[in-house]
C-alpha cells in the first residue's frame, strides 16, 4: 500500500479523534460515560502491564486458529476435489457448522473440553474454517476444460493433476479465503471468551472488556477495545501484503 493511499484515511482518522476529544472536552461528558481519547491513552499506558499480556493471548488463540483453519480448508478442500462424492457427503456438516451461531456452539465446548485455552482455539477455528475451505473448493474446481484434457493424455494422475494444475490456479481464491477468515478468527476468539466469561492472568483482552464494564472502568474497556482493533488492522495488513507478494510471483509464474 502506497504512502499516498494512507493519507487519507489517517487524515479523516485523526479529524475524528479530534472531533471527539473536543465533543467530550466541551460536553463536559463523565469519563465513565464517555471517555476522551487521551484518557484512553492514558489509562491504556496505566494498565499496559496486565493488558499486554492479555493482548499476547488474543494474538496467540488468533493466529493458532488461523494456522489450523488454513491447513484444514486446504487439506479437506484437496480431498473434496479428488472425490466429489466425499464432498456431497461431508459438505453439508461444513455448512451446518458455519450457519451455526458461534454463541450458541461455545457454551457446549467450554463444557466438553477441559482445556478452556483449547476450547476458546476450537471456537475461533470454527468461525475461521469455512471461508478457506468453500474458497478453494471453488478454485480447484475453477479449471479450464481443455487443460484437464491435456492431463488426462498426458495420463497424469489424480494427485498430479492436483498438485501440478489445480493448486496453481486455486491460490487467488485460497488467499481471498484467507484475508476474510483473519479478521473471522480475531472475532470468533473474542467473542468465544466472552461467552466462557474467563478470568484469570492467562486470559485475553475480552477478559479485559468484561472486567472492566463490571468496575464500570469505561476507559481501560476503551483502552482493551483499542489493542483489538490494532490487531484486527494488523493481520489485515499482514495478510493483504502477503496475498499481494504471492500473487505477483503466481502471474509471473504463469
Amino acid at each position: 500500500m502506497k504512502f499516498g493511499n494512507l493519507l487519507l484515511p489517517s487524515a479523516v482518522c485523526i479529524a475524528l479523534l479530534i472531533g471527539w476529544e473536543l465533543f467530550v472536552r466541551w460536553a463536559q461528558v463523565p469519563a465513565y460515560t464517555l471517555p476522551a481519547p487521551t484518557v484512553v491513552i492514558e489509562a491504556l499506558v496505566l494498565n499496559w502491564g496486565s493488558l499486554v499480556a492479555s493482548w499476547w493471548f488474543t494474538i496467540k488463540i488468533t493466529l493458532s486458529a488461523l494456522g489450523l483453519a488454513c491447513l484444514g480448508g486446504v487439506l479437506i478442500a484437496s480431498v473434496f476435489a479428488l472425490s466429489p462424492a466425499t464432498e456431497r457427503a461431508l459438505l453439508p456438516l461444513a455448512v451446518v457448522l458455519q450457519v451455526t451461531p458461534i454463541v450458541a456452539v461455545a457454551p457446549l465446548i467450554l463444557i466438553y473440553v477441559e482445556s478452556t485455552m483449547a476450547a476458546l482455539l476450537l471456537c475461533a477455528w470454527i468461525v475461521a474454517f469455512f471461508p478457506i475451505l468453500s474458497n478453494t473448493v471453488i478454485g480447484l474446481r475453477s479449471i479450464d476444460a481443455n487443460l484437464i484434457d491435456l492431463f488426462r493424455l498426458y495420463r497424469a494422475t489424480s494427485w498430479q493433476r492436483l498438485a501440478l494444475l489445480r493448486a496453481p490456479s486455486a491460490l487467488p481464491y485460497f488467499l481471498a479465503g484467507v484475508k476474510i477468515s483473519g479478521g473471522l478468527s480475531l472475532i470468533g476468539a473474542v467473542t468465544a471468551e466472552m461467552v466462557a466469561g474467563a478470568a484469570g492472568r492467562d486470559t485475553g483482552l475480552a477478559s479485559r472488556i468484561l472486567e472492566a464494564s463490571f468496575r464500570t472502568e469505561t476507559p481501560k474497556m476503551f483502552a482493551a477495545l483499542l489493542l483489538l482493533v490494532v490487531t484486527g488492522v494488523m493481520v489485515f495488513l499482514i495478510l493483504n501484503v502477503l496475498s499481494r507478494r504471492l500473487l505477483v510471483q503466481y502471474s509471473r509464474a504463469e
